[in-house]
């Protein structure tokens, strides 16, 4: 009798397709929608739920399709997570030689897997913002569309401190925690401000309150907090008052560029400056410096940019852009120092904390994971996905030097050059 050839599962048939597409082996298992299996046994496996995924990513081969499938539910990562962002990566970041590639199989196979169709639209959790960028009216927009999903929300991922900025990891004792290195890092922006009781400090972006009270607290002095986030201005407003801290903490929903109440001893400008834009910020920095006074001190906390993966062909808008932080920019920390110095501030010390933020993430994403359904169900199924890929895709890029994160202190000087600054840094550092 004549043997006849078994027909190829559709994970292997998937499997040849895209190995035939990005002419390279699949560094990642598979595991597709009829429960077939293919790929290196050893990896994290990349479960295809449906065929819509796939044509997502031939509508966007690139990062936006891939986490349009992800937290739409069509794909899901099983096996270490971390390890699996990695490896697919790899694939995201490939740009093979279009001449290498088998187009008639690929089409072929493609069809045959029921891939080929309609562009699908995008999941209900992608960002949208109006009106001319960084005005005053989309800067507002695309605050709330990134803050206001709930503050039981965030304080699910970053736990009891409420801060969401890079930690301070002073050192690797038992039973130090998240809650200890935000403490340490807060108690660190202060003592580098030099803040002493009676001083005025003026915090920009000031989420949820936790640097403006503890500066109250601990160091004495009255605090105004700006930010655009009404939820955000709620709860600290509540903070502030069960603090018994109403007397010198004061909470505001104000732009930054209706600010007229200076001079102040210090500023603080926490994760504020990537929402402000590159080609702002010298005006932002010039608003700044003249809310100070002489010898006033600013600090500039602010992620940065280093080594990016190159550009994907046909990409519209980045991952980021489209469910985190719409308009948010990463400019080079060379860029900063230079734009503060035109605006009149002398630039004193600049503090890396790229693998904090990297440690800091990677404990945001375990609390996450810790009570995911309770997570799920304050927001909904995508947008709990898009917090976890967002916080461990970013948690890669710090540990990998894609991107950094600086603490820039700066002091508008007294018109005879003095600084009041110390003269040596173990003042503030510790």
């Amino acid at each position: 009798m004549p043997t006849t050839t078994p027909t190829p599962s559709v994970a292997t048939r998937l499997k040849s397709l895209l190995e035939n597409l990005l002419q390279m082996p699949m560094p990642i298992r598979l595991r597709a929608w009829d429960g077939s299996v293919a790929g290196p046994e050893d990896a994290p496996t990349l479960i295809v739920r449906h065929r819509r995924a796939l044509r997502r990513l031939i509508w966007q081969p690139n990062e936006l399709g891939l986490a349009r499938a992800y937290i739409s539910g069509e794909i899901d990562l099983e096996g270490d997570l971390y390890d699996a962002l990695n490896r697919l990566a790899a694939l995201l970041w490939r740009s093979p030689d279009i001449q290498d590639v088998p187009l008639r199989t690929v089409v072929a196979e493609a069809f045959k897997l029921g891939i080929i169709g309609t562009q699908p639209k995008p999941p209900p959790e992608e960002m949208r913002v109006s009106g001319a960028q960084h005005s005053k009216r989309r800067d507002k927009q695309a605050v709330s569309q990134h803050y206001d999903v709930g503050n039981d929300f965030y304080s699910i991922v970053l736990g009891e401190s409420m801060v969401y900025s890079c930690a301070y990891w002073m050192h690797d004792e038992a039973g130090y925690g998240l809650a200890d290195a935000q403490r340490d890092k807060l108690d660190l922006i202060c003592r580098k401000l030099g803040l002493k009781p009676g001083m005025r400090l003026l915090d920009v972006g000031c989420g949820w309150g936790s640097l403006a009270m503890h500066a109250a607290k601990h160091y004495g002095v009255q605090v105004l907090g700006i930010t655009l986030s009404g939820e955000q201005a709620d709860y600290a407003r509540k903070a502030v008052a069960e603090a018994g801290l109403t007397d010198q903490v004061e909470i505001r929903i104000q732009d930054y560029r209706d600010l007229d109440d200076g001079p102040f001893d210090a500023i603080s400008s926490v994760g504020m400056a990537e929402h402000v834009g590159t080609e702002p910020y010298l005006d932002y920095a010039k608003i700044l410096y003249r809310q100070l006074r002489p010898g006033g001190r600013l600090l500039n906390h602010q992620i940065g940019r280093l080594h990016l993966p190159p550009k994907q062909p046909h990409e519209q808008r980045s991952f980021i852009d489209a469910y985190v932080f719409p308009d948010g920019e990463l400019a080079p920390v060379g860029t900063t120092v230079t734009l503060l110095e035109e605006a009149g501030f002398e630039v004193r010390d600049v503090h890396a904390l790229r693998e904090h933020y990297a440690r800091t993430l990677r404990a945001w994403v375990a609390n996450l994971e810790s009570d995911w359904s309770t997570a799920v169900r304050l927001t909904s199924p995508g947008r709990a996905r898009v917090w976890r890929l967002y916080m461990a895709a970013s948690a890669l890029a710090f540990e990998q030097a894609h991107i950094n994160v600086n603490q820039i202190l700066a002091v508008k000087g007294h018109r005879d050059g003095r600084s009041d600054m110390p003269p040596t840094r173990i003042d503030y550092l510790a």
